[in-house]
């Protein structure tokens, strides 16, 4: 069984994650913060709600949850019930499936184990769901991490220290080079725009902006990323580059060795710039 992966966008810039199949009309969403672009997606394609998947408890990311099992009940009384999988360490409204770290779960209706990352950072808790299978063979490798890893950037440290995501990232960036990076939201072209700040001499990064700047013109989207791409342009994930600790002394004159404190300077420098 194949499965295709499908952005609904939301909001301003949140993509909901539509997992499904090429043989039956099964669904799984993963972070719907709205509700009705998902009931919209689900009623054009004739689709069957079979699972929701949350990555942390923040509300763009949480907040159409009860409105989708409200509907599901509604419009398929006898439709099996909707799984609602999410991080053990948080609240996350309906959750009947708390995870921890290396949980795997299966989702027989499209033939889709996933296992559980424990990425906190952003949040506490948050989890990210990765191919239980994750190899560089692999042609089906997928990862839905939330708001810890985007392209070009990370997430920003709401409940977590800079240890934690500088942590959480390098689990990441030990998966297949072929993962493609299924992130929460549009922020590209922003976060390239910071990297060409930190990192301006980066060959592969100056490339993949030119690249981005045309998608965005166009209005289309530069998700997924790969973890591939994303160690040869994301500062976050290049803390040991050269050039990254000498724009970092320049920023800050100081001279920084330790790797966390060179993430936990470029972030907050990301936070103002």
């Amino acid at each position: 069984m194949i499965q295709t992966v499908t952005a609904i966008p939301a909001f301003a810039d949140n993509y909901i994650w539509a997992i499904g199949t090429t043989t039956n009309k099964h669904l799984v969403l993963v972070d719907p913060g709205d509700a009705s672009v998902c009931i919209d997606y689900i009623n054009k394609h004739n689709l069957c709600l079979t699972a929701i998947l949350i990555t942390h408890h923040h509300p763009d990311h949480t907040g159409g949850i009860s409105n989708l099992l409200n509907f599901q009940q509604k419009s398929v009384p006898k439709a099996k019930k909707i799984v609602v999988y999410g991080p053990a360490n948080e609240t996350i409204p309906h959750c009947d499936q708390p995870l921890n770290e290396n949980d795997i779960i299966t989702i027989n209706e499209i033939d889709l184990s996933l296992k559980v990352i424990a990425l906190s950072g952003h949040t506490l808790g948050h989890i990210a769901y990765v191919n239980s299978n994750n190899d560089s063979d692999n042609d089906n490798n997928l990862l839905f991490c939330g708001d810890t890893l985007f392209s070009g950037g990370c997430g920003r440290l709401f409940e977590g220290s800079a240890q934690q995501m500088h942590t959480s990232l390098k689990k990441l960036s030990l998966l297949a080079n072929n993962t493609p990076v299924y992130c929460a939201h549009e922020y590209t072209l922003a976060n390239l725009k910071f990297a060409l700040t930190v990192e301006p001499n980066n060959q592969a990064l100056q490339q993949y902006y030119q690249q981005v700047t045309q998608l965005r013109q166009n209005n289309l989207p530069t998700i997924p990323s790969s973890i591939e791409r994303e160690k040869q342009i994301n500062p976050f994930l290049r803390v040991n580059s050269e050039e990254i600790k000498t724009m970092v002394q320049r920023y800050t004159k100081k001279t920084f060795t330790n790797e966390v404190d060179v993430f936990s300077t470029i972030r907050k420098w990301k936070d103002s710039f």
